[in-house]
């Protein structure tokens, strides 16, 4: 599962990384009218429904040259699917499962021909300790209280998760309304890895799927081009990039609760704690 990430990288370090031809478009070059416009900055705290950067390729409105042409686009995470009378539940569509992404009928359509990348620094997933996890089966706690932790990269490189976008009409607006269209995208998942961590946590878990049993796909930079390429649309092959990077390659610490609260907001939030926090021990 990917429920909330952390992205502090800037479009200038993305367009590095990525090769971004398009960078996040000014007002005069906005394409998507749904596109917002206004200042960017690093978000520490990534939650459903916000606006993301995301890196996708795309032939440009209007070019003489049908070429896709990569861009960095801000996007709504939450898919909503093109043929959705409403947005409602977009909240709930931030996840894809890479097992049935090309047969789900919210999905399939954009796996074949709209795919993206997510750039992250990490992922935040909570544990619930053993001792919290028996008081609530006991009744003796109706909510147990969860430990976070951030999984990143272990070398400090980009976390390029998969992922699928789509665009969907409001048919109550009219035509050439700002907000007649929205652009939003999904998380593909993938079952989390059972091999230890590159960089275990002094305690706690040792493995992703110690941690939780899905974690976001992550593309390594030999999978980008393929994977964004919208020429691609042969569903076996695409299955085929949608295998787990090699394990191994992670690193997961315990970090303050307050990143539970969607309202903080800060790097702060991405300090390492030397061990769980009291109360909530794996």
């Amino acid at each position: 599962m990917c429920g909330r990430y952390a992205a502090s990288r800037g479009p200038e370090d993305l367009a590095g990384i990525f090769e971004i031809e398009l960078g996040v478009p000014n007002p005069q070059e906005v394409q998507d009218p749904q596109e917002s416009t206004g200042p960017l900055v690093p978000d520490y705290n990534v939650a459903p429904t916000k606006e993301v950067l995301v890196v996708l390729d795309r032939p440009l409105k209007d070019a003489a040259s049908p070429r896709p042409v990569r861009q960095l686009r801000r996007l709504r995470w939450g898919l909503v699917p093109a043929w959705a009378k409403s947005p409602e539940g977009a909240a709930r569509m931030i996840n894809a499962r890479a097992e049935t992404v090309h047969e789900k009928p919210a999905y399939r359509q954009a796996f074949a021909a709209r795919r993206c990348i997510l750039p992250a620094d990490g992922y935040y997933e909570w544990v619930t300790g053993r001792e919290e996890r028996d008081l609530e089966v006991e009744g003796k706690r109706k909510r147990a209280r969860k430990q976070p932790y951030f999984v990143t990269p272990a070398d400090g490189s980009v976390f390029a998760m998969a992922g699928l976008y789509e665009f969907w009409r409001d048919r109550t607006l009219p035509d050439g309304h700002p907000r007649a269209w929205w652009v939003t995208c999904s998380v593909i998942t993938t079952e989390a890895e059972t091999a230890p961590l590159a960089v275990p946590p002094q305690e706690g878990p040792k493995a992703l799927a110690d941690i939780h049993p899905r974690m976001p796909l992550m593309l390594t930079p030999d999978r980008w081009d393929a994977w964004l390429d919208p020429r691609r649309t042969d569903t076996a092959e695409l299955r085929e990039l949608l295998v787990p990077p090699p394990e191994g390659l992670m690193r997961a610490y315990p970090v303050g609760t307050a990143v539970s609260n969607v309202r903080n907001n800060g790097p702060e939030l991405l300090k390492e704690l030397s061990g769980p926090e009291e109360g909530t021990l794996f």
